[in-house]
Formats: C-alpha cells, sequence, structure tokens
C-alpha cells in the first residue's frame, strides 16, 4: 500500500534485514517476525562557533549525521530474519555487520548498513514470551530514496 498524504499505521511500513551479512543481496532481505515496535533516533554533529563579525551571535554547521534504530518484539525460533538477528547476540566484530532496509507507506525507502546490536536475546517474567531487543547501529551514509509521485 502506498499513498500521497495523511497518516499511517505503523504496522504499514515493511522493515527488512540482510541474512547474509554486508553481502547480503535483495533475495538476502527478510522480514523479522514477531517486532512490535520501532524507534529511529538521527545524532546530528555540529560545530558551532562565534566569529568576530556576528556581533556575538553563534554559528553552527552540521558536519556529521550518526542514526540507531532500536526494534523490540518477540523471539520466534525458526523465522529466518528473527533467527538471524537473534544469532548475532554470541557474536562480535563484522559477525555483527549486515544490511537493513525500511520501506515507508508512502514508497520512501532507506537502505542501510548497520551493526546488530541485541540487547535482549529472551530473558523476561516466567509468564510473559520471550522478547528479542536490539539496535540497529547505522555504519556509514544511509540511502534514502524518496517515492515518485505520479500526477493524474
Amino acid at each position: 500500500m502506498t499513498f500521497e498524504s495523511g497518516v499511517y499505521p505503523v504496522y504499514d511500513t515493511d522493515f527488512k534485514i540482510g541474512i547474509k551479512g554486508k553481502s547480503s543481496t535483495d533475495s538476502d532481505m527478510k522480514s523479522i517476525a514477531d517486532m512490535e515496535t520501532f524507534s529511529m533516533k538521527i545524532d546530528g554533529k555540529t560545530e558551532k562557533w562565534t566569529s568576530m563579525t556576528t556581533k556575538g551571535w553563534e554559528r553552527a554547521l552540521m558536519t556529521g549525521k550518526g542514526f540507531s534504530i532500536s526494534v523490540k518484539g518477540k523471539r520466534n525460533v525458526g523465522d529466518a530474519g528473527n533467527d538471524y538477528v537473534a544469532a548475532t547476540a554470541w557474536k562480535d566484530g563484522l559477525d555483527c555487520s549486515t544490511k537493513a532496509a525500511i520501506v515507508f507507506p508512502n514508497g520512501d525507502k532507506l537502505e542501510f548498513d548497520c551493526v546488530i546490536d541485541v540487547t535482549n536475546p529472551g530473558g523476561d517474567d516466567s509468564s510473559k514470551v520471550a522478547p528479542l531487543e536490539f539496535e540497529l547501529l547505522g555504519d556509514g551514509r544511509p540511502n534514502y530514496t524518496a517515492a515518485t509521485t505520479t500526477t493524474p
């Protein structure tokens, strides 16, 4: 479903992870079953200075950016995306690096390399479903492609 204006439910967002690390191709991009929430954070790096010519007024320039995506859901054994993410809890180095993609309901697409940092691989109360919680830390510049709109 794509649309050009208005609000949308978050579940219309298509979220995928590369299950073959950084060598993942389009066919290796899999949804992660039973994820319930995700939130994105962009961390802008700015340099600020006050020159003599600005009469005391501060100037600023965005000199870099970083981003992360927090994802929370349930551990679903047997799902390719869920199993891949869960397995990185016990790995390090480049074995935690992969590709990810998010397609928003209006058709915009965000593709990026990332590091998976599993923060909860399954612990909770005995009467609850085992969780899977992790951070995707951006590794380099993402590729953001705006949807093309058609004019009637």
